[in-house]
């Protein structure tokens, strides 16, 4: 089978990336090996919603920080009844966000874009100069492409079309996270002085041996759903942690899940408001933050975020601070020095050197500071569009710079 755009991964990047390729007019198809889209935010429980918006100034309003598909995508969660906010917290605003909602829109929006196919439960396997080949339960099938784009996260299309890729030692790389929910919770007392007491009552309870370490910087979050609650767990991986080999995710997903049974029975028995709680939800799969990032034409570095860095060809702006979480011990966070998000120049979402490969999310051209700044869902939003639209510009009119990019953009903002 011929198309024009081959998108391999279907989280925020993937889908943005497809459907802005397929509503260009550029027969679309979109692989995910996962049986619903929406990545992290489906099926590893992400439940907020960073980078859309600009760090606030005062008492102002959040604004957006991209417009196009990422502003799109916001204003139908909110008409879904799937989020609370922009919420506030400290320096930043997120957009909280039911994972079952947003998997329902991506549905939604998948199936009523012409010319867009979705493959789900399908891993790409092996790849061409022009082609790809996709299983699933030990089928597989060939289909050929012009332009492809890597929104796996991993850089999986790019190393198996040879293109270069680098990564973090694994003493920096930043740690996974594992995200369950808790249903039947008096949300009412988590507020800020609740969870401040929740996390001294945890530490109490590691202190004297009646949780694990691992539970020690556990972060509850009040979901966007009634009595109902998210907490996140930061796993330090070990010594030997891999976010590519199979034999230590395996331990990452046994070991959330024991830490997250254990947590939550000390947070039924001794913690006031979650006497009558339970486990909601567990993950599809654990949070892998960073593995892979493919070598591109420009490599956006910590000084670009820090200053604000303006190109001539952005395509996306970069409005997080790098949320650095190089330990379980919880984030650390560095702001911009000025007013200016940075921009993400369509540089870095192109291969440097494989002219049909595009990419998007968390796996796109930058340092290990810089990513953990452009690897979060309000962000891979506006860098999936960007690269998608870029893909099906170069095969439908021979070139997708940036200011095609942003008009092609900008046309479909305002039709």
């Amino acid at each position: 089978m011929d198309y024009d755009v081959v998108v391999a991964g279907g989280g925020s990047a993937g889908l943005a990336a497809a459907v802005a390729a397929a509503r260009l007019g550029a027969r679309t198809l979109l692989v995910e090996r996962n049986g619903l889209l929406g990545g992290m935010a489906s099926v590893a429980l992400v439940h907020s919603i960073c980078g859309l918006y600009l760090l606030p100034k005062g008492d102002e309003r959040p604004a957006l920080a991209n417009e196009g598909f990422a502003a799109e995508f916001a204003a139908r969660l909110i008409a879904a009844g799937g989020t609370a906010g922009p919420v506030r917290m400290g320096r930043v605003a997120v957009l909280l966000q039911r994972p079952v909602v947003f998997a329902q829109l991506c549905d939604s929006i998948a199936q009523e874009t012409p010319g867009l196919e979705v493959r789900l439960q399908s891993e790409i396997v092996a790849a061409g100069a022009h082609s790809i080949t996709a299983a699933c339960r030990g089928r597989t099938q060939e289909v050929t492409a012009s332009a492809f784009v890597d929104a796996t996260g991993d850089a999986v299309l790019a190393v198996l079309r040879g293109a270069p890729c680098e990564m973090e030692p694994v003493s920096r790389l930043q740690r996974p996270a594992y995200i369950f929910a808790l249903a039947g919770v008096d949300t009412g007392k988590l507020d800020d002085h609740g969870r401040l007491r929740v996390a001294r009552q945890i530490a109490q309870a590691v202190k004297e041996g009646a949780l694990p370490a691992a539970a020690l910087g556990a972060h509850l979050r009040e979901s966007a759903q009634a009595a109902e609650a998210f907490v996140t767990i930061d796993l330090e991986g070990g010594p030997d942690f891999d976010p590519l080999d199979a034999a230590c995710l395996t331990r990452l997903e046994t070991e959330g899940r024991d830490v997250a049974i254990r947590l939550a029975g000390f947070l039924r028995q001794k913690v006031a408001g979650f006497g009558f709680s339970y486990v909601a939800a567990w993950p599809s799969r654990a949070g892998v933050r960073e593995s892979r990032r493919i070598v591109g034409r420009y490599r956006l570095e910590a000084g670009d975020l820090e200053r604000g860095a303006q190109f001539p060809d952005a395509v996306a702006c970069a409005a997080w601070p790098m949320e650095l979480r190089e330990t379980a011990r919880g984030p650390r966070l560095r702001f911009p020095l000025g007013d200016e998000p940075c921009g993400v120049p369509l540089r870095a979402l192109r291969a440097r050197d494989d002219e049909a490969l595009f990419m998007a999310g968390r796996c796109i051209s930058c340092s290990h500071e810089a990513q953990a700044s452009v690897r979060v869902i309000g962000t891979c939003l506006a860098t999936g569009e960007a690269a998608g639209l870029a893909a099906a510009l170069q095969v439908l009119h021979g070139e997708g710079d940036a200011a095609a990019v942003n008009a092609a953009r900008a046309k479909h903002e305002h039709r």
